[in-house]
């Protein structure tokens, strides 16, 4: 059968039921959100239990939630064939009850990282992006007015509540526009295992039309604002992928939230197989937050760091990461969760310390 053929056949066997994602209610206050990244479909997914436990009102999807560059525990190595083993990934993952049940019951938004992209720690030279990205649109049965069935980018923002209790959401696409990464001279070295900073003004993460529309979504009215960067912004200390390897592109982020008064602005990411939580406070507007979230299935438990903006210490076990916002109190609570739901991270933050001074 011609591959065309295949994968539109394997389009058709993911369920149709499945919520589609959401579109944001204006009136809905929102005071419980889940998150999560690296959920391999080959593995087994019992962690869904304590996410519908924590009822969420809303899940975000931060990336790798398949992993479409491994087929039968092994990765795909032949790249004329990431798009079959993608298709096969994710409906994989479009079987899994526990996962469809949330779907099915849980407002939900997502953006990719490398894995459900198509290849490993790829950027904006993976040669199969637009077929990824359609095959993306159709899993996460987005409607067909949605922009990201026709421009490139999975980029996305969703606004919940009324003023006073506006929660924005920006889902960023640290993939499909972002240039090569500097491969490091000493691989395996700690602080420069696989990659290291490039500060080539020509580089960027999220390119110039990415850029732009983040722009406008910073000068949007919001109380609380959640950026989903399938990356780590904040984190430094190691050698894998992070906007640290782009030191003039996190600068920029930093510069945009100043410039656009934005304030309230929390960063949630994925990728790296253990859960963290850092705070920057130097060339930032007010302190900037990152909780990662790594992951659902894929863990790393023998992880070491150094970590010179991180709060505590890693969590190498699976897990999810939560956000609860106290508008009343005006603070926001991040919290890392283990298999059973338990927090084993947090941080309190109130309003004040993340809201710019006039």
């Amino acid at each position: 059968m011609p591959r065309r053929l295949l994968l539109l056949a394997m389009l058709a066997l993911w369920p149709v039921f499945a919520l589609a994602q959401t579109n944001g209610q204006p009136n809905q206050v929102l005071t419980r959100i889940a998150f999560g990244s690296c959920a391999h479909q080959e593995r087994d997914q019992p962690i869904w239990a304590a996410v519908q436990a924590y009822k969420p009102e809303l899940f975000l999807f931060a990336g790798d939630n398949v992993y479409g560059d491994y087929l039968n525990g092994k990765p795909v190595t032949d790249d004329s064939r990431l798009i079959e083993s993608l298709t096969l990934a994710y409906n994989r993952a479009a079987m899994n009850p526990d996962l469809r049940e949330l779907r099915n019951n849980v407002p939900h938004l997502a953006t990719w990282d490398d894995h459900d992209y198509g290849k490993n720690d790829s950027g904006a030279d993976f040669v199969h992006k637009q077929e990824a990205q359609k095959l993306f649109a159709s899993f996460w049965k987005l409607p067909a007015s949605d922009p990201r069935r026709t421009r490139p980018g999975v980029y996305h923002s969703v606004n919940f509540g009324p003023e006073g209790q506006r929660v924005q959401v920006i889902l960023l696409d640290t993939r499909y526009f972002r240039s090569p990464l500097k491969i490091t001279d000493q691989r395996g070295a700690p602080g420069r295992e696989r990659y290291v900073p490039d500060d080539s003004p020509e580089k960027t993460v999220l390119g110039a039309e990415q850029w732009s529309w983040l722009a406008e979504r910073l000068k949007e009215p919001a109380d609380l604002r959640i950026v989903v960067s399938s990356i780590q912004l904040v984190a430094d200390g190691h050698g894998w992928e992070r906007w640290g390897n782009f030191p003039r592109e996190r600068t920029k982020f930093y510069d945009l939230v100043r410039e656009t008064k934005a304030g309230r602005v929390i960063v949630i990411s994925g990728d790296r197989h253990i859960g963290a939580i850092y705070r920057e406070t130097k060339s930032t507007p007010y302190p900037i937050y990152d909780i990662t979230s790594s992951g659902l299935t894929q863990f790393f438990s023998a992880a070491k760091e150094d970590g010179p903006n991180r709060i505590g210490p890693l969590f190498g076990a699976v897990n999810f990461g939560t956000i609860d916002i106290d508008w009343w109190a005006a603070q926001v609570t991040l919290s890392l969760r283990s298999m059973n739901g338990e927090v084993v991270r947090q941080q309190k933050i109130a309003f004040s310390e993340i809201t710019p001074t006039p």
